[in-house]
């Protein structure tokens, strides 16, 4: 009798089988990741779903997914238009952001790559060392030099000018080199070497050979420091808020605070800054995630 209960487990085999194990991991792993999805995805529709709304119903407590009285573009136009305290204000905003962080972003990405190259393919005494020093200043929260950094600025008579948050960031930063150094490393060497044997010093290897191959890693931290840098809040309030300098998020706060009983308004502007970098992330998205992936060490 033992023998033919055993016999029969054998015969129907595991109650999931191997298929269903993985077909249950997906779905599993599909609901997980839908969850999160839509965590970081109801915020930004509350937002657009509000810009589109009249200001009664913005200012209803009671929240609707859709318009009970149809779309109204109002605030749009408004936030659009040569208004001088919306529109002007947000267009010279959004020129002053492009002019203070393109230039920084640029220049320090070219000169953390540079170090990079530097740290993974160059040999030399000590770069050990200084790659482990640069990687403790990652660990150093900004907070703690904020007040040095405004006495410095200060002393300077720097306030109230763009140059505090344009000169640091031409020197670049320790995680753009971090992850530079990471992509390098998986550059072979002997390509490199071919390139010096054909007489190549190091800058013109860095530029002529390493640059052309780095396109992915470079656009996907191009995007990273931008966005890093488009956002930012409290550095053009600390230096820029008594200035006629202002960038986006300074005339969103400052001009859209107007407004502030009026949500549609609030909410459109938002938007209209949001579109740029998502309209940059539509166009380079294939590089961001290459070059992501690369970094990695997934290959695909």
């Amino acid at each position: 009798m033992e023998n033919l209960v055993i016999e029969g487990k054998k015969a129907h085999g595991p109650l999931l089988g191997e298929k269903g194990k993985r077909i249950l991991f997906d779905v599993l792993t599909n609901m997980i990741l839908i969850f999160f999805a839509l965590l970081v995805l109801i915020p930004f529709y509350i937002i657009l779903i509000t810009s589109v709304k009249t200001n009664l119903e913005a200012s209803n407590p009671e929240f609707s997914l859709f318009p009970k009285n149809g779309f109204h573009f109002e605030s749009y136009k408004n936030v659009l238009s040569l208004h001088p305290l919306i529109g002007r204000s947000i267009l010279k905003g959004f020129l002053t952001t492009l002019w203070i962080n393109i230039l920084p972003t640029v220049v320090g990405l070219f000169v953390s790559a540079m170090s990079a190259f530097a740290l993974a393919k160059v040999k030399f005494r000590g770069r050990n060392f200084i790659f482990s020093v640069m990687m403790l200043t990652m660990m150093i929260p900004s907070i703690i030099t904020l007040t040095p950094s405004y006495l410095i600025y200060s002393e300077l008579d720097w306030i109230g000018t763009p140059l505090p948050l344009i000169l640091p960031g031409l020197f670049g930063s320790g995680s753009c080199l971090f992850f530079m150094r990471q992509y390098f490393l998986g550059l072979p060497d002997e390509l490199i070497e071919a390139a010096r044997i054909d007489g190549l010093k190091n800058f013109g290897v860095y530029v002529r050979i390493v640059l052309p191959l780095s396109k992915p890693a470079l656009i996907s931290q191009f995007l990273i420091i931008f966005i890093g840098r488009y956002n930012d809040y409290l550095g053009p309030l600390l230096y820029l808020a008594n200035s006629d300098y202002y960038t986006l998020q300074l005339a969103l706060w400052n001009n859209l605070g107007t407004f502030i009983n009026d949500w549609p308004i609030i909410m459109a502007g938002c938007v209209v800054a949001l579109a740029p970098l998502l309209l940059i992330y539509l166009c380079m998205q294939k590089y961001f995630l290459k070059g992501i992936a690369i970094s990695s060490g997934i290959k695909g």
